[in-house]
């Protein structure tokens, strides 16, 4: 991999072990929705109501790639590559800038793990590396001494997946392991020459890091000296950092709302200067912010039966108010999740070997009110493959009678209860009229669906399928937070 003298390396990375909202609330007056309802969808009608609630950057549609395995993903990435480009960097006196952000919890978990992995890195290159980790203000006090490793990362913790170089976005849900490189099912998105783009993750990341705290030489961490509170200091139960990281966070928002304005009519466009656009959503309920939350609400809500959504998520536990968007819709909804023996913790040691049981069982749960209402427009598919677990996130939107996709939402939300309520999270919405490239995100959620099955009543009859007595307790219990 070449770097340029002004490279520049973010990563934001939750899992490797090695390695308010601005706008009306969402329970707000109908009228929010009534520019992206009805039987008259477009392109242009979708970008333009986004753009009334988060910013909107335009790009070209072959700039864009949709990788379909974790090798070209890992290809694409590179990141063993970065400590011989900071090695050189600092030989040719050239300027160089690596900023890498992981979730606390995850990044310290063992003795071996990723801050002990990039701890050389600090050590030998300070000025250069820069390594955050994020710290919920929620797991404090008695909680955080006394939930054990693993288990102290189900209370919450940051979930945001972003990898930037220069000026080239790769989004994804995809953590930086060694499984995701292999036999992980995931999902990447690869956009190039967007400078304004990456400038918005770049900041993103910056913002996030200055309410982190900062990996020392040591193997300490001490808190950014530009953010007054410390998250698990104190004795308010973290509300007053809670308080001023959404202050940052929506000065932050605001300030990209108004620079990356979509004022413009996209009809008014032509293709020679843009064919697709690149909506940026970041969700932050601990914080305030739930702009993903809106618009991935309003997109459900504003689906007509002529249109159909597919909907995918690794860990299938969606949020009530998502279910009921779509027991109501007239839209065609076609689900897709991890049948238990791809889900990453089958045949897991102890009680993490009951969480395939757990998720099987929120399926049902959905499932039961399927059959319960009668409804044909909802079908739910199971990924299985041998040899691979699914980690798959994220929707294609066919609108009306189309037999493409124009849009897609990609990164890190699950559309479950912990994406919405207790995570950080980050995707795109991507837009576009680009014909290749609808045809790739066709083509991607080909790939994935063909290696699925139907679910029928009969499927949670199966033996194998039988939810155990402690797990159906402890899943009623701990529900909200898988």
């Amino acid at each position: 991999m070449q770097f340029s003298a002004n490279f520049r390396a973010v990563l934001l990375n939750t899992c490797s072990k090695y390695c308010s909202w601005i706008g009306p609330k969402l329970h707000s007056s109908s009228s929010c929705y009534s520019s992206l309802s009805g039987a008259g969808q477009t392109v242009e009608r979708v970008v333009k109501w986004m753009g009334q609630h988060a910013p909107v950057f335009a790009v070209k549609g072959n700039e864009i790639t949709v990788l379909h395995e974790p090798e070209q993903f890992f290809k694409s990435l590179k990141v063993d590559c970065i400590q011989e480009a900071v090695r050189q960097s600092s030989l040719a006196k050239q300027s160089l800038n690596v900023e890498i952000l992981l979730e606390h919890t995850r990044g310290s978990r063992g003795d071996h793990n990723s801050r002990t992995m990039l701890l050389p890195l600090v050590q030998n290159f300070s000025d250069t590396v820069k390594v955050s980790l994020y710290h919920s203000p929620s797991l404090r006090g008695l909680l955080k001494l006394l939930l054990p490793e693993r288990f102290n990362e189900t209370v919450a913790l940051t979930h945001l997946k972003v990898y930037l170089t220069d000026n080239t976005l790769i989004m994804s849900g995809a953590n930086l392991s060694a499984d995701y490189f292999t036999n992980r099912q995931d999902r990447y998105i690869e956009i190039k020459n967007c400078a304004a783009l990456a400038d918005y993750f770049h900041e993103l990341v910056s913002t996030v890091r200055s309410f982190s705290l900062q990996l020392q030489p040591d193997n300490s961490t001490v808190m950014s000296k530009c953010f007054p509170l410390h998250p698990t200091q104190g004795f308010d139960h973290g509300k007053k950092f809670k308080v001023e990281v959404g202050k940052t966070m929506l000065k932050y928002l605001s300030h990209q709302k108004e620079q990356n304005s979509y004022i413009n009519d996209v009809s008014e466009r032509t293709d020679d200067q843009c064919d697709t656009w690149i909506v940026p959503l970041v969700q932050m309920f601990p914080f305030g912010i739930r702009q993903d939350e809106f618009i991935t609400s309003e997109l459900l809500r504003s689906a007509n039966h002529s249109s159909v959504i597919c909907l995918a998520s690794g860990y299938f536990n969606l949020t009530r108010k998502y279910i009921d968007i779509m027991l109501k819709s007239s839209a065609k909804f076609k689900i897709l999740t991890a049948h238990p023996t791809v889900n990453g913790f089958y045949e897991a040691k102890g009680v993490a070997g009951g969480i395939p049981h757990a998720y099987t069982l929120l399926l049902y749960d959905f499932f039961e009110l399927i059959l319960k209402h009668k409804l044909d427009h909802i079908t739910v598919h199971e990924y299985a493959c041998s040899g691979w677990t699914f980690h798959v996130k994220g929707l294609w939107y066919y609108l009306g009678n189309k037999q493409l996709p124009n849009l897609t939402l990609i990164g890190s939300p699950n559309f479950g209860h912990r994406s919405v309520y207790r995570d950080l999270e980050a995707q795109i919405a991507l837009v576009t009229k680009n014909q290749d490239l609808s045809e790739a995100l066709h083509e991607e959620k080909s790939r994935l669906y063909y290696k699925a099955k139907c679910v029928s009543k009969e499927t949670f009859e199966l033996t194998e399928r039988k939810t155990p007595f402690w797990v159906y307790c402890v899943t009623r219990i701990i529900k909200n937070f898988l």
